[in-house]
């Protein structure tokens, strides 16, 4: 019964870290295609997200965005030592964005942004080599996110606003290595929860000390994510224990990082816009992870994550009056620390490409296109922290991974 009741407290760690260790910034077309570049780029609503003190150098009384993405990702695990090679099968997702701003008066603007910052999926054969870690993972997240924006003078605004996150998590692994019931089936579980919410907020700064060049800079608060009462239904228990493990539900935390963007943009004419921009997720608040079971069970797992950076540069050419062309590149750290490499967070330090297009179908309503390539670089590392009869089994090995993020919006604005 010990044996179980501490694996499955491990399993629900690995379960609520998925969104600590991968994210992937798709928080608007035309913004991503210039290398995810924005908190000093004034280009529509996107900057409710990017900076919301931007929204009062719009010239459009109202305008709005929306658009979805999907997320075609590939992973590979090999170990040559024991002659082990998976491919994990990802779920296509399509996270999505829609924002909105609206000019009051000359000094004043409000907006509102629903978006998906988290939302992905990694899907293993049954039973692979690593199905005591996991099998298959699914999460979904949605930020909203009022906000308001004031102009101090001509050439510094202010904003910000509170951020409601609510999100859902469902997880399956197998409880450990051997354990099988009588019929030789392995022993697993499914960790489910949905209906998680929790508060921030987000503040801006942008500066424009001349018509060509703008600073900016934005803030967005770590959010505690706390799961209550979610459910853990194991299968293939020995008959022995299984009736210990009916009913049981688990409380958990988990803190999504804050984060500090700052950049700047320059207009070199009225055809050509460059725009860098520097952000630091401050990941050193996930230090680890306590789970509380319902049979007063409780434990501490350890993630340790670091404080990562992300570089972004972006590009925009005006071809034409209808026509824009956008394209960026930009490098992110990985935040998993060696020895913390856990295979449902398969990801290291990448090289991401990014490139897009709007196309001005009238006065109001433009096509906005993107699309981003993602290359982890290969990596050999473990996850040192499983336990097993007290002690620490290793499991690690070789990943690759890639994705590719093709993306589709809408513009409206008068």
């Amino acid at each position: 019964m010990k044996k179980l009741t501490l694996l499955a407290m491990v399993l629900l760690t690995s379960a609520l870290t998925y969104a600590g260790g991968y994210r992937i910034s798709l928080q608007g077309q035309k913004q991503l295609a210039m290398g995810h570049t924005g908190v000093a780029v004034i280009n529509s609503s996107e900057l409710v997200f990017f900076n919301p003190a931007g929204l009062t150098f719009l010239n459009e009384k109202f305008t709005v965005s929306g658009g979805a993405n999907a997320v075609f990702a590939n992973i590979s695990f090999q170990n040559e030592q024991y002659g082990w090679y998976t491919e994990a099968n990802n779920p296509v997702s399509t996270p999505f964005n829609v924002y909105a701003a609206y000019k009051i008066n000359d000094w004043a603007s409000v907006g509102l942004g629903i978006y998906t910052p988290y939302g992905s999926g990694v899907e293993y054969p049954t039973n692979w080599e690593g199905s005591h870690l996991i099998n298959d993972i699914s999460l979904q997240a949605i930020f909203i996110q009022p906000t308001l924006s004031i102009k101090i003078n001509d050439k510094i605004s202010i904003g910000g606003g509170p951020i409601y996150a609510t999100g859902a998590v469902n997880f399956n692994r197998n409880i450990d290595r051997t354990t099988t019931n009588t019929e030789g089936e392995r022993a697993n579980v499914t960790i489910d929860k949905s209906g998680i919410g929790a508060w921030g907020y987000n503040l801006g700064l942008m500066v424009r000390p001349t018509e060509e060049f703008t600073l900016g800079i934005n803030y967005r608060s770590e959010i505690q994510m706390d799961a209550k009462n979610g459910e853990a239904d194991f299968q293939n228990v020995p008959s022995g224990v299984a009736p210990l493990y009916e009913g049981v539900t688990f409380n958990a935390s988990l803190p999504l990082p804050a984060e500090l963007t700052v950049g700047a943009s320059y207009a070199i004419n009225d055809k050509w816009l460059v725009a860098f921009d520097y952000n630091r997720a401050y990941w050193s608040a996930y230090e680890a992870l306590d789970v509380i079971f319902s049979n007063g069970q409780e434990s501490l797992n350890p993630r340790n994550y670091k404080n990562a950076s992300t570089y972004r540069f972006g590009l925009q050419y005006k071809a034409t009056n209808r026509f824009t062309l956008r394209g960026g590149y930009y490098f992110d750290e990985s935040p998993v620390q060696s020895g913390y490499f856990a295979p449902e967070t398969p990801r290291n330090d990448s090289d991401n490409f990014t490139g897009g297009f709007t196309f001005q179908l009238s006065n109001r309503f433009a096509l906005d296109a993107s699309f981003l390539y993602i290359h982890f670089d290969e990596v050999d590392e473990s996850y040192d922290y499983y336990q097993e009869n007290g002690q620490n089994v290793p499991f690690g090995g070789t990943y690759k991974n890639n994705a590719f993020v093709p993306g589709l919006g809408i513009t409206y604005g008068f």
